[in-house]
């Protein structure tokens, strides 16, 4: 995916959620017909309907920032053995998400894909305790260390 990051950008107007919340039939024909482009039907029609979903709980929660950083309270999870490396795909937390946004009608949206937002975002901070980022995303915002897999709502 990481290699059609740049066709996918051109196909969904640089990824502008309310834009392609708009999309129609003429949109979802344009992108199949993108050379390079994933020739799922069912992938880019869950891209159209998670922008709307999207939009949706944005309305609900103010932002879609506030609906996932609600998961910890506001704060950066640091879990054990994670700034040392020993870094899953997903785990409790993730999995929680992903079924929440499911029940909320989002579509290829699993754990694995939840977790990495979640890094990305810094509501988990998987780096090296030596790296420069770990210590930035630490200082962003409170932290909470928890063990791996922990249930969330306790942090």
């Amino acid at each position: 995916m990481l290699k059609k990051r740049e066709i996918f950008r051109r196909c969904f107007e640089n990824f502008e959620y309310d834009k392609i919340a708009a999309y129609g039939e003429d949109d979802v024909r344009r992108i199949m017909n993108t050379e390079g482009m994933l020739k799922s039907e069912r992938k880019i029609r869950a891209v159209i309907n998670n922008a709307r979903c999207y939009q949706k709980n944005r309305e609900e929660s103010g932002s879609f920032c506030d609906y996932l950083w609600g998961y910890t309270g506001g704060k950066t999870i640091l879990y054990d053995g994670h700034a040392e490396g020993k870094i899953p795909v997903s785990n409790g937390l993730s999995e929680e998400i992903s079924r929440d946004l499911k029940k909320r009608g989002f579509k290829f949206i699993g754990a694995v894909t939840v977790y990495s937002h979640l890094q990305a975002c810094g509501v988990i901070n998987d780096h090296a305790g030596d790296c420069p980022c770990f210590k930035k995303i630490n200082e962003a915002n409170p932290t909470v260390k928890m063990k791996p897999d922990r249930d969330v709502g306790q942090a």
